[in-house]
């Protein structure tokens, strides 16, 4: 905050309940290589994070190590199918093995007092969601499921695609005790009404967004090649839009990922609706530390503002606020064209 920012001495209540889970503030640290060692968790609990989503389990992973096997394929058996699965690392590069993930969330919840969220990362349903129950045994405190396809197959209907995720959260729910939270990427026709059929499946929690990772081309190769940067502040307004339309329409909670570097991101968020903020790219530019002035800094916002609680603060800037949604989001898209100038 700046120097003219003069806090005022409003107490301030930065409780938040996310997937039924009463956290101390609202940021949280998303899935990252920070969560697959003990000891920097510790330092992302020691920095404040309120909770931690680990590094996720992979659908390929899970059934490699299950039946050798990956999209029912095994190159060892049949070596002329080697290269339809060459895309996928090796087991031995994974952070954690399936039975590894298991011991890592018991050796957690032995060691601090934070929620940890487990992740499961996938396409659909399938026998490789069993693996959700193991990690409820474990001790984990709830599970994010991240949906992340690109549907290549122009005979897939997108009827299709939502159908495959509404029930691989179905039978998440039926399998599961611990709440369930679904991490999507935005890319469909009609996000509200999927938004709709995970809320009336179960779903505890909506996660937005996925990044989209695209590879570049090698013009000396003439390859495909992997493309991987740290997001930063721009990408938060596609999150915002999405949860300003969404708040106070659903059951579940709403969680963003993507975009939030500072404090201000985080109030932006917040303020559209978040019930939890999620922060991964500034905490590996900045280490676990850069979370204790992003909440300390939402708390002199709070202060300055005269907002004592995060229910008051929640969706104050959303489309729920405006008196014909529809025509709000019309008009503002039609005035932003006009309003170009060079």
């Amino acid at each position: 905050m700046s120097s003219n920012d003069t806090p005022s001495t409003h107490a301030v209540d930065m409780t938040t309940t996310y997937l039924g889970l009463k956290l101390k503030h609202p940021f949280i640290a998303g899935a990252s290589p920070l969560s697959a060692h003990l000891d920097s968790v510790r330092r992302l609990e020691d920095a404040g994070a309120a909770a931690v989503v680990l590094h996720s389990l992979f659908e390929e992973q899970i059934t490699e190590a299950q039946s050798g096997r990956i999209h029912g394929i095994d190159p060892i058996d049949d070596p002329s199918l080697a290269p339809r699965v060459a895309a996928f690392p090796p087991a031995s590069e994974y952070p954690l093995l399936p039975d590894e993930y298991l011991e890592h969330i018991r050796a957690l919840k032995a060691s601090v007092q934070i929620p940890i969220i487990a992740s499961l990362n996938g396409t659909g349903a399938g026998q490789w969601l069993r693996q959700a129950k193991l990690l409820q045994e474990a001790g984990a405190d709830a599970l994010e499921v991240n949906f992340y396809e690109v549907t290549t197959h122009a005979s897939i209907s997108p009827e299709a695609v939502e159908g495959r995720i509404v029930r691989a959260v179905d039978d998440l729910k039926r399998l599961l005790k611990i709440p369930v939270a679904v991490k999507l990427p935005p890319y469909f026709s009609a996000f509200a009404h999927l938004a709709n059929r995970l809320d009336l499946a179960g779903a505890d929690g909506l996660v937005l967004f996925n990044r989209f990772y695209q590879p570049d081309i090698d013009l000396d190769t003439l390859t495909a090649t992997p493309s991987l940067h740290l997001s930063g502040s721009e990408e938060l307004l596609l999150r915002l839009r999405w949860l300003a339309i969404l708040h106070g329409k659903l059951r579940l909670s709403l969680a963003v990922t993507g975009g939030v570097s500072t404090w201000r991101e985080g109030v932006k968020a917040i303020l559209a609706g978040a019930h939890c903020v999620q922060m991964v790219s500034a905490l590996l530019r900045h280490g676990p530390q850069h979370l204790t002035s992003v909440v300390h800094d939402t708390r002199a916002w709070m202060e300055a503002h005269g907002v004592d609680t995060m229910e008051k603060m929640r969706g104050s800037v959303s489309l729920q606020t405006a008196a014909d949604p529809r025509n709000f989001e019309r008009g503002n898209y039609i005035r932003t064209l006009h309003e170009w100038k060079r």
